[in-house]
Parts: C-alpha cells; structure tokens; sequence
C-alpha cells in the first residue's frame, strides 16, 4: 500500500481508538495479524473458554484458526451437527467473546445488525469480555454512514454469503454501543487493512 495512505489510514484509526477509549471502550490500533494474535493473548486465559459471533473477519484474519490450536474451551458453532442454541447459550458463559463489528464510527460507537441477535446479546452482557476485531474499512464518520454501510455493503455481502434473498432476515436487530459502562469490558482491535464485510 502506498506510504501516504497508510498514514491517512492510521492517522484515522488512531482518531477512532481515542474516541472508543474516551467511551470506556479497550481500544487498539493493531499493527498486522502477527500483533493481533499476541494482542488477544491477553483476553484470553490459558484453559478459558471462548466463542464467536458469526464472522468473515474472524476467518480472514485467522483468529479463528489461532484460538483452535491453544489450550481453550471452543463453544463452536462452525462444528458439524452443532446443535447452536445449546452453543449460543454456553458463549453467553464464556470467558472471552470474538466479533467483528458492522460499522464502527469516527465518534467511538459500535454499530451492530443481527440476524438472531445472539451476537448482540454476547456483546450487551454475559461474556466476561467481548473482543471487536475489525479493518480499517468498518470505520465510518457517524451513525448515518453506519446504517448506509450496512444496507449498501454489509447486509448484502452476508445475503450472499448465507444464501438469502431476503435482507430483512440478517437484520432482525440492531445495536448501538455508545458507550461502555463496564469499563474495558469491550476490548475493539483495529488493523490498517480491509477484512470482512
């Protein structure tokens, strides 16, 4: 990536972590994926549970495949024959709780839309942490750009990728996370590259 974007990029981020921080978020700008995987070493105890919310960051990034070969619980809803209710409920139980966010803006909000809303659920309460690990490319100016991301970029994306014509079934909920009371219970993660949708 050329030099002067990638300042623009981090220039961006940075102003975006400050904001989620001044809300009680635990913000990071996240160098590379290697930086990322020390980082969520700290959310994460050995022989701890963990879940996720569904997610094509967790995937690209290779979170996912990371976690799998440590010494942790994995309430897995990738799993053949999962019975995913029975998954929802133990990572509403789990230790540490990985998702990417649909928009996250300038001003340090987490916007979210779910089908189900147990992603949303986790996020609100239960988890003993949740981790929000994004791109650069989830970062918008404010809330409206947060609702165009989802309904130009996001929903669509996930419609295809789940086989559904109907965008109203991926987003059933919605969520806007202004600000967090528990402090640093929402750890949020950012890198200078696009992942997910």
């Amino acid at each position: 990536m050329d030099k002067n974007l990638s300042a623009v990029i981090k220039q961006r981020i940075e102003r975006t972590v400050e904001a989620l921080n001044a809300n009680g978020f635990d913000a990071h700008y996240i160098e590379d994926t290697e930086a990322l995987m020390a980082k969520i070493a700290d959310y994460l105890p050995q022989g701890g549970s963990w879940s996720v919310g569904g997610s094509v960051t967790l995937f690209e990034t290779g979170v996912i495949d990371h976690l799998k070969t440590g010494d942790y619980v994995y309430y897995d809803r990738y799993a053949k024959n999962a019975d995913v209710d029975d998954v929802f409920a133990k990572a509403k139980g789990s230790d540490a709780y990985f998702m990417s966010s649909n928009a996250i803006t300038e001003n340090g909000e987490l916007y979210n839309v779910d089908g189900r809303g147990n992603r949303l659920s986790a996020m609100i309460h239960g988890p003993k942490k949740v981790v929000v690990i994004a791109g650069y490319n989830k970062i918008v100016k404010n809330l409206d750009d947060a609702h165009k991301r989802v309904d130009e970029i996001a929903a669509p994306a996930n419609c295809v990728r789940l086989n559904i014509s109907d965008v109203d079934s991926v987003c059933s909920f919605e969520l806007v996370s202004r600000r967090q009371s528990v402090k640093n219970r929402i750890a949020v993660l950012i890198l200078p590259e696009s992942y997910g949708y």
